[in-house]
């Protein structure tokens, strides 16, 4: 007997299917965020589903791109706030939602993130470095002191 044939009639376990492919009404989506755009609480893809009825998988991988998108604001793992929504019409919601995730785009939207809060720090760094500073040279300066005079 081959495996196939063995395979078929032993009841073997088949895979189940995908469910983040199922089709995610999207009026249903955009009136739901909408809903939550009025509210700074963060929600998950399970409140999402539950709420208009559809597969967890395939609102999680709508809010993932919408994310991606910045029509939606990653809160932490597996959260999203709907804040940015707000100021989004419903034709942009439905362009970033047919979008697709360029994964060369979403590697240098990850590296200009990463840039921006390096040079946050920096900044900060910088800005503590000068006001010490100055505290230093007032502190010469009341002491009748000269930083710029050779000693």
């Amino acid at each position: 007997m081959s495996l196939k044939r063995s395979s078929d009639r032993g009841g073997a376990r088949r895979s189940p299917s995908d469910e983040s492919s199922a089709k995610v009404d999207r009026q249903d989506l955009w009136d739901e965020l909408q809903k939550r755009a009025q509210s700074p609480d963060p929600f998950t893809p399970q409140d999402v589903a539950r709420a208009i009825g559809a597969p967890e998988a395939a609102v999680a991988k709508q809010l993932l791109t919408l994310a991606f998108e910045r029509v939606l604001e990653k809160a932490d793992a597996g959260s999203y706030r709907a804040g940015p929504l707000a100021g989004v019409s419903q034709a942009d919601f439905l362009k970033a939602l047919s979008a697709r995730i360029d994964p060369k785009r979403q590697q240098d939207q990850l590296e200009i993130e990463r840039l921006k809060k390096n040079n946050d720090e920096m900044r900060r760094r910088l800005l503590e470095a000068v006001a010490e500073r100055d505290r230093y040279l007032a502190l010469l300066k009341k002491h009748g002191l000269d930083p710029a005079e050779e000693p």
